[in-house]
């Protein structure tokens, strides 16, 4: 179950799981999740006592963790400048011209703007787009394969998350980060497969890492890409 404290100014979200261990335990993710086990017969109350007593090392750990998750670099958005598509270079052309549009030709991406001012925002529009589609093809065939497992998500969705690739929501929404159309296909699998195995396990235990494994042998070698391509 989902609980928070509040902390000073902070908010602190964690996942509560009761079960019949001995003692309270509080861990962090890589992906800055709070998971608190505790025993069956401690109150909720106790619960927050305790992660709230251990907030400051709580914040110190996502701190750690949020130094390894993405970070786009500054953009000067000018001819010349490379951008990443699908975990390949492409130069920008920027040209002036009333007929906006954005189309990848060979090795360049050929942004028409009526002002040069333009080209951010045409980009982001463009990459947007692909997104929406290109997501939604490499989700399908990898959806019908944990169907197996009778799981489903809801719905897909982009949403803007400076600290995170993916999120799987309690209903099972999974939420992915546009800027994750930037990598190559196998780095986009492999969140999708992350997110999947959430609808199943929804903290990281060796249980979800068997499934992970099971369903994506290499995904350590494309998370690893991941992280060196876009951070």
């Amino acid at each position: 179950m989902k609980e928070a404290i509040e902390f000073g100014s902070r908010t602190i979200d964690f996942l509560l799981e009761y079960s019949d261990r001995k003692s309270l335990g509080i861990t962090v993710t890589p992906e800055m999740e709070v998971l608190v086990k505790a025993p069956a017969n401690t109150s909720l109350e106790k619960v927050k006592e305790k992660v709230k007593k251990k907030a400051p090392w709580i914040i110190r750990q996502q701190s750690f963790f949020l130094s390894f998750q993405p970070r786009s670099p500054q953009r000067r958005y000018v001819s010349g400048e490379s951008h990443l598509y699908l975990g390949r270079q492409y130069r920008l052309q920027i040209q002036i011209g009333n007929e906006e549009s954005v189309k990848l030709k060979g090795k360049f991406i050929e942004v028409t703007a009526r002002v040069k001012s333009r080209t951010k925002d045409l980009l982001n529009h463009w990459y947007l787009q692909l997104a929406k589609t290109r997501f939604h093809e490499i989700a399908q065939p990898l959806i019908d394969k944990f169907k197996k497992y009778k799981v489903e998500p809801s719905s897909i969705v982009l949403r803007d998350m400076p600290t995170r690739w993916g999120s799987c929501t309690p209903k099972g929404k999974i939420i992915l980060n546009p800027e994750l159309i930037k990598a190559p296909k196998g780095c986009i699998e492999y969140v999708i497969i992350h997110e999947l195995c959430h609808l199943i396990h929804h903290d990281h235990t060796q249980k979800f890492l068997d499934l992970q494994t099971k369903e994506m042998k290499d995904w350590e070698k494309w998370k690893m890409k991941l992280e060196k391509l876009l951070a």
